[in-house]
């Protein structure tokens, strides 16, 4: 049995049991959360969402890319959304690879360099701060005035805002 197929299965065996508004694409919340692919971070359980309130957008490190900013603008600009948090965390991935050692691995592989970034980063304060920047400068976002930017501690399951 593959993963997918295990997952299939969970999902017929839990039935339709998950709380929350599905009557609408738009969040009732307003808010738009971006965060990290990493499978440690449980977005709903964290914040305590019910379905139908927040649109959660993730990928490796929950940095703002320029296919972030797409997701971002459409939130905004069709389905209402007014606010971004960006939740980052303690023991990343892409704190331990550097853009070129990761990128000369792929061309090593492919004999193709990636031309997009890959968002290394050393420190995850920077990270988060380098992401509020890139949100609030964005020309695509309506509402960039609220975006606030935090570091989640895997371990702890804490929250620290980033100023």
């Amino acid at each position: 049995m593959t993963s997918i197929d295990v997952l299939l299965k969970r999902n017929q065996e839990i039935g339709n049991i998950v709380p929350g508004d599905r009557s609408s694409p738009k969040p009732s919340l307003q808010v738009s959360i971006l965060t990290c692919m990493d499978a440690r971070i449980r977005v709903f359980e964290i914040f305590g969402l019910l379905q139908g309130e927040a649109h959660v957008l993730r990928n490796a490190g929950g940095v703002v890319t320029d296919d972030m900013i797409r997701s971002l603008a459409l939130s905004q600009r069709k389905l209402g959304t007014r606010e971004v948090l960006i939740v980052q965390h303690t023991d990343c991935g892409l704190s331990t690879v550097t853009e070129d050692e990761f990128k000369d691995e792929l061309e090593s592989a492919t004999g193709l360099r990636p031309t997009w970034a890959v968002e290394a980063f050393r420190k995850v304060e920077d990270s988060v701060r380098t992401s509020m920047e890139r949100a609030r400068r964005s020309d695509f976002l309506l509402h960039n005035d609220n975006v606030r930017g935090f570091v989640y501690d895997v371990k702890a399951g804490s929250l620290t805002e980033v100023k």
